[in-house]
């Protein structure tokens, strides 16, 4: 298949991941079957998969202004439009093939055309399948492959849609399980697809698996970092043969690992307004149920929104502190008030305050001020129900013990204090599954231990015992956000290419001469201001006048930033789950590092989901008995 030549990121496509994606089905798929179809409007038809990869990248209005009138899915029972061409997204599945075949064979087609779009390199037999249909041949106007298979879930994140990848690769039961080789060359695959999208070639760096000595049998799940990065590297070598212009030399930085990494960051809480709304708010993906006036005033109805980029406000606050979020939306309001005399009159009317339902109102009676509004409404209302939620569930408690727990602040004293003054009960069995479970993402241990169970240990020394260390140069900002992924520094150190030789490989083993690898000293940048900078005191309040990179002002200027500036883009793959942490130091350092950071992950997931999968695992049971505290 070949690529249209404005779609290269190499020699001046200066696009964003995100943007790029959306372009590429837009144009380069359903634009580009204009040229030989007589046909004004199309059928779009799409699998189970491949629609949600439509999904995430545009929205409905997009695809109907490039000429598709109506979208299907493949394996629902559809009306004959014979005199429509179809545009076919799909997965290179057997069953696919058939329902296409069966779709267009025959005297009688359901549609005039086909013009057919593989997400993924299809084998030879499944090609040679369709032209053996003489019937079907004359009938088909493009049969390309789009090398686009994965999840943009955000402007610098996408997902392999791997939910299970903890249980199918890390799971005591994955040694010699057929799902595990399926689910490595299916994410393999799917990575490579991003490469493939945005035309760049990386440089592959992976963890290395871990043994104690040389006598030690290193196990199938430690080996998943090393499978996978040969897995990609295989893919990027037939794509280097395969997709004209495709680059011939490295122009990027890959970097792969798994959940064993952190396996804090996805258990403790984050508490940005974003993590906050997914952790809280039960929501349905980027989707928020609410309740909003009736037209006709009378009663209150249900109303989806999405939270996701199109919303400016939920731009900018996405990364903000919980409470930053709301200090924010306050003066948003207030501003908006002192400007607009409708709503000082209102106010007035309301003695003074105005309310949720007050600002709904107005949507009402100020029409052309109703999407300001109603996005700001949207937003307080959001706030104050996490706000409420953290009075009445005491989650300042939790919050403050689990970072005091990471940073060694806190010990086996405190825990029991905090489980006494808050009468919580033991843990439950499925719990004790869950944390029996943490030790296949630890790898061998290599500290010489007498005992054989998994190790929970908080020492009463706390310091002794701390799991991160203070970021130094990076001043407190807030309460509760001194914790930070160890992504963050694996990330600043791939970019200074420091990471370390023991720890981690290198499929190309670059050198700095042989591939145009800036030096050290030209990859240093002066310290930026950290918006997840610590205080170690218990106040909220936020200095006035700072700016953490994502105010306003700053997002305007981020979003509208050149892209011809950047440096070579990073990505991260993590294997077992991303956080949402994680996802937003992606977002802290492309701006920090002048380089585009880009996550990846066979699936992102708030606390409960990934203990849900921790679970999952096993069905081995474990008593409190087992763990050494």
């Amino acid at each position: 298949m070949s690529f249209d030549s404005d779609t290269s990121s190499q020699g001046g496509d200066h696009r964003s991941f995100l943007q790029i994606t959306r372009d590429r089905l837009l144009f380069e798929m359903l634009r580009s079957t204009r040229k030989n179809s007589k046909s004004t409007w199309k059928v779009l038809i799409m699998d189970k998969f491949t629609v949600k990869i439509m999904s995430y990248a545009c929205k409905m209005a997009d695809i109907t202004e490039e000429g598709v009138s109506l979208v299907e899915d493949l394996y629902k029972r559809r009306q004959p439009l014979p005199s429509l061409d179809a545009i076919y997204f799909i997965q290179p599945t057997k069953e696919n093939i058939v329902m296409f075949l069966s779709d267009m064979s025959g005297r009688s087609p359901l549609y005039k055309k086909a013009y057919v779009f593989f997400s993924s390199p299809v084998h030879k037999e499944l090609v040679a399948q369709i032209k053996k249909d003489s019937s079907v041949l004359p009938r088909i106007g493009a049969l390309s492959e789009m090398n686009l298979e994965y999840f943009a879930i955000d402007s610098q994140g996408f997902t392999t849609d791997h939910e299970r990848a903890l249980e199918e690769l890390f799971s005591e039961n994955a040694e010699g399980s057929h799902k595990y080789n399926a689910c490595l060359n299916t994410m393999a695959t799917r990575i490579s697809t991003v490469f493939a999208s945005l035309r760049e070639f990386p440089r592959v760096h992976y963890r290395v698996a871990k043994t104690i000595d040389a006598s030690t049998m290193t196990t199938l799940r430690d080996l998943v970092p090393t499978k996978l990065a040969a897995g990609v590297w295989n893919c990027l070598a037939k794509y280097k043969m395969t997709i004209p212009e495709f680059p011939q030399t490295e122009t990027c930085e890959l970097l792969i690992v798994d959940r064993s990494i952190d396996q804090i960051a996805p258990i403790i809480h984050e508490w940005t307004y974003d993590a906050m709304c997914h952790d809280l708010l039960c929501m349905d993906g980027n989707k928020y149920v609410h309740e909003v006036p009736s037209k006709n005033g009378s009663a209150t109805e249900k109303k989806e929104v999405l939270l996701e980029d199109h919303d400016p406000v939920w731009l900018e606050l996405r990364h903000a502190h919980i409470a930053d979020a709301s200090e924010r939306l306050h003066d948003k309001m207030t501003h908006f008030v002192s400007k607009n005399k409708a709503a000082q009159l209102h106010q007035a009317r309301n003695g003074g305050e105005l309310s949720t339902r007050d600002l709904q109102k107005m949507v009402q009676a100020l029409p052309q001020y109703s999407d300001q509004i109603d996005k700001l409404s949207l937003h307080v209302e959001i706030a104050g129900k996490l706000n409420n939620i953290i009075r009445e569930q005491c989650l300042r408690d939790v919050g403050q013990l689990e970072q005091d727990l990471v940073f060694g602040d806190a010990g086996t004293k405190e825990v029991i204090n905090f489980l006494r003054t808050q009468l919580l009960a033991g843990l439950s069995d499925d719990d004790m599954i869950a944390v029996n479970n943490m030790r296949c993402l630890c790898g061998p241990d290599t500290k010489k231990s007498t005992g054989g169970g998994f190790t929970l240990k908080f020492d009463v020394h706390k310091k002794k015992h701390a799991h991160r260390k203070e970021r130094t140069g990076e001043e407190s900002a807030w309460a509760l956000s001194r914790f930070y992924p160890v992504l963050e520094e694996l990330i600043e150190k791939l970019s200074k290419g420091e990471l370390p030789k023991d720890e981690y490989n290198c499929m190309n083993d670059p050198s700095p001469s042989a591939h145009g690898l800036p030096t050290t000293s030209s990859l240093r940048t002066s310290p930026a201001h950290s918006m997840r900078s610590r205080r170690t005191g218990g106040t909220w309040a936020r200095p006035r006048g700072s700016d953490d990179g994502y105010s306003s002002d700053s997002v305007l200027k981020h979003a509208s930033s050149d892209f011809k500036k950047l440096g070579q883009r990073i990505f991260v793959f993590v294997i077992g789950g991303a956080t949402r942490s994680e996802l937003r130091v992606a977002h802290k350092l492309s701006s920090k590092l002048k380089r585009e950071v880009i996550l990846g992950s066979s699936s992102l997931d708030d606390p409960p989901q990934f203990i849900t999968k921790l679970k999952l695992m096993s069905v081995d049971e474990l008593t409190l008995d087992d763990l050494q505290i």
